[in-house]
């Protein structure tokens, strides 16, 4: 009877040891996850952010010469 509950014992805290090691991989997976998640997010709001400066540097150049050339064409006449 000692015997029989020895084993289940063991039995039982190989199990638990099983799940806290099956629990811990989970969180250090989910953990692998978010911070993923998170680099992609940042990448892409990094992208908008790039493609919205060139569109206004241009949007600038474009307005700055057009402004210099009617400055010039008015002084000249």
């Amino acid at each position: 009877m000692r015997q029989s509950l020895d084993q289940f014992e063991d039995a039982f805290e190989h199990e638990a040891a099983l799940e806290r090691q099956r629990r811990k991989q989970l969180r250090q997976r989910a953990a692998a996850r978010s911070r993923a998640k998170r680099i992609q997010t940042t990448e892409k709001r990094g992208k908008v952010g790039f493609g919205a400066l060139i569109f206004a540097l241009t949007l600038t150049v474009v307005a700055v010469t057009l402004i210099m050339f009617e400055t010039l064409a008015w002084l000249m006449a």
